[in-house]
């Protein structure tokens, strides 16, 4: 099922629940521990660093998905957002799809973080691939001067899923969700650098993480991880090299 709202300026605000719409319209809330969020961004030019935002990129797409208290996937959220200082380039196009007319009309920082801690539950923790998205949204609110009640508390219990996840391949490898995804033996959607496709796959991966005391890994990836071991100059990254790593999944 699909809610869609369309503020003043006729930007599509779409969230995304499954739901049934009788629940909806009861009042059913979801319980819900996680968030799972991810940022896209683009660059902000050497001169606007100057002024009064000092950063490096600004939040062009917030994608997140709720996981109900047993780790499946109930509600997903995705908005544009209009940058005030940065830029969409041709290399932030072609990386991730967005393009300067998506966030012409989209809402600002502000609106669009409003909107996403309305969508969020009560008790509700957030979850991301590394703190880099963590460190962007506070950024942004010290720059913009965005307050949103009880936002402060949800930002000091973000939980870093790539933390998690080398510290469950006893590795201080600061892995790229691809890799990990493979490595999890994780069928994951296709769009990487999609805010939304990346917080659903980044969903899977938590769940699977959490409810896993012992994670499972790929067999292929397995058998790498003991080849690296024993010859001297190879790596990963030099066996799926050129490789669909989507079709190295087992499924059995």
């Amino acid at each position: 099922m699909y809610v869609k709202i369309k503020n003043d300026g006729g930007y599509i605000f779409d969230i995304r629940r499954t739901m049934p719409a009788a629940a909806l319209r009861k009042g059913v809330f979801i319980m819900s521990q996680y968030a799972v969020v991810d940022l896209e961004m683009c660059k902000v030019p050497n001169e606007s660093k100057k002024g009064k935002y000092p950063y490096s990129h600004e939040t062009i797409q917030i994608g997140a998905v709720l996981l109900d208290d047993s780790y499946e996937i109930k509600e997903k959220f995705v908005t544009y957002v209009s940058p005030q200082y940065g830029y969409i380039d041709n290399f932030i196009s072609n990386l991730t799809g967005i393009h300067r007319n998506d966030v012409k009309d989209a809402p600002l920082m502000k609106e669009a973080l409003q909107r996403f801690v309305d969508w969020l539950p009560k008790e509700v923790k957030l979850v991301s691939w590394s703190e880099n998205d963590e460190m962007q949204i506070r950024h942004e609110i010290e720059a913009k001067n965005i307050h949103i009640d009880g936002f402060d508390a949800i930002l000091d219990n973000w939980i870093d899923c790539q933390k998690i996840f080398s510290e469950k391949m006893k590795n201080s490898k600061c892995y790229n969700l691809a890799e990990a995804l493979i490595a999890a033996n994780i069928i994951y959607e296709d769009g990487a650098h999609d805010g939304l496709v990346d917080a659903y796959n980044t969903a899977l991966l938590f769940a699977k993480m959490q409810t896993e005391p012992e994670l499972k890994l790929n067999p292929y990836y397995q058998n790498a991880i003991s080849g690296e071991e024993s010859s001297s100059g190879f790596t990963i990254e030099n066996l799926f090299a050129g490789l669909d790593l989507k079709g190295l999944v087992s499924t059995t």
